[in-house]
């Protein structure tokens, strides 16, 4: 099954070990994600229109093939009509930003309170895409103006995909990390609210609330499951998916949490890079990743709070396995059903694969056949043409 599309061994370019803390979630963190912070957040955004429950995938076929107990998927590729699970936080953060402006609740503003007072308000947000999408569609549901910020690498279907919804997108000359900082400088210029998925020097209570949005996905995929998955494998960027999904684990499974791989693209391994030196560390993008979500070079702080005290190991993964892993996905061989998974979605699957089909790396990372292994597809076809492209090419 896997060699059909694998036509080579798929291998870890990088990893290191983690140093987890044990025992219960730790009183620093409380002060930083709670249960009232990822509570609130869930109350709020499964009162939207549109809210249901993303399918998680048994993918049973690749769970025996690999001699594990159970691969569970989490398809984010429907989310709100989004593509991905950056719909859960962008726009949850929007409503956020209005409320403190207005002084009203979430739910008068999605009602169509105050409508000439938020359509005063203008939000912005640097983005590889799915993010800006969240932001434009939240602002559009409220009334407020958006302004987006893409970096050179970000494609032209997903910019007009952002337009679409509302939003004025300016292209900036660099990287990701450029495109934060050109947001910052002009949303302070014109008194701009910043909405962003990553944390900064003086910023930090607005990518919490992103961050608490993800969470909801915890509690969702808990009630989908018999028992908590043993392992999980999260894709990074930034940092903020993985961090908020692993307090949120944390929180709600204590001591029982899964063991937990971050994963990044080898060509922004700032989380690898960070925990090997034991505090924060920046990369420099030479090369953009096909895996646009994860093209970040600089770790959120908040994010690394989070994960310097419970990532199990940090890994980083070739752009070479991606189109095998989408067409994998898309064949519907893994079991649970023929899956449209975007770029981003396959960084824990070829982690996975690399992990299990190597002896040593399985005792190294703790997996056997009792292993429940939980896999986020943290995106569907957010560019049409690129996933055509990549799914339908030999």
């Amino acid at each position: 099954m896997l060699e059909r599309y694998f036509r080579t061994k798929a291998a870890l370019t990088d990893y290191v070990m983690g140093k987890p803390l044990s025992g219960a979630y730790p009183l620093e963190l409380m002060e930083i994600f709670s249960d009232e912070l990822f509570n609130t957040a869930s109350s709020e955004i499964t009162n939207w229109s549109g809210y249901g429950l993303t399918p998680l995938r048994s993918l049973d076929s690749l769970a025996n093939a690999l001699g594990v107990n159970a691969v569970h998927y989490k398809d984010e590729s429907g989310r709100f009509g989004l593509g991905s699970f950056k719909a859960l936080g962008g726009a949850y953060a929007v409503m956020r930003v209005l409320s403190a402006q207005t002084g009203l609740a979430p739910s008068d503003i999605r009602a169509g309170a105050a409508r000439e007072a938020v359509g005063e308000v203008t939000v912005a947000a640097a983005t590889d895409g799915n993010h800006g999408r969240s932001v434009a569609w939240g602002a559009g549901k409220a009334g407020c103006q958006c302004r987006i910020y893409i970096h050179r690498g970000v494609s032209d279907g997903r910019r007009r995909a952002m337009e679409e919804l509302g939003a004025t997108v300016t292209r900036t000359a660099g990287d990701y990390d450029d495109s934060v900082r050109v947001c910052a400088r002009d949303a302070a210029a014109h008194a701009w609210h910043v909405v962003s998925d990553t944390a900064y020097t003086g910023y930090d209570k607005i990518p919490r609330d992103v961050m608490a949005g993800y969470g909801l996905m915890v509690t969702e995929i808990l009630s989908q499951l018999p028992q908590p998955p043993s392992h999980m494998i999260l894709q990074a960027g930034v940092g903020g998916l993985a961090a908020a999904l692993a307090a949120r684990f944390w929180l709600k499974c204590g001591e029982q949490r899964p063991r937990l791989m971050v994963v990044e693209a080898d060509r922004a391994p700032s989380l690898l890079k960070s925990a090997r030196g034991g505090k924060l560390h920046s990369v420099s993008i030479s090369e953009e990743t096909i895996m646009a979500g994860l093209s970040c070079g600089e770790v959120s702080p908040l994010a690394w709070e989070v994960l310097w005290r419970c990532a199990d190991h940090f890994v980083t993964v070739a752009d070479d396995f991606v189109a095998p892993a989408m067409r994998c996905l898309a064949s519907g061989e893994l079991g649970g059903g023929k899956i449209e998974g975007g770029e981003c979605s396959t960084a824990g699957l070829i982690a996975l694969i690399a992990i299990a089909t190597d002896q040593k790396l399985r005792g190294e990372f703790s997996l056997d056949q009792d292993s429940r292994v939980l896999l986020i597809g943290s995106e569907g076809a957010t560019d049409p043409d690129i996933y055509h492209g990549i799914v339908v090419a030999e």
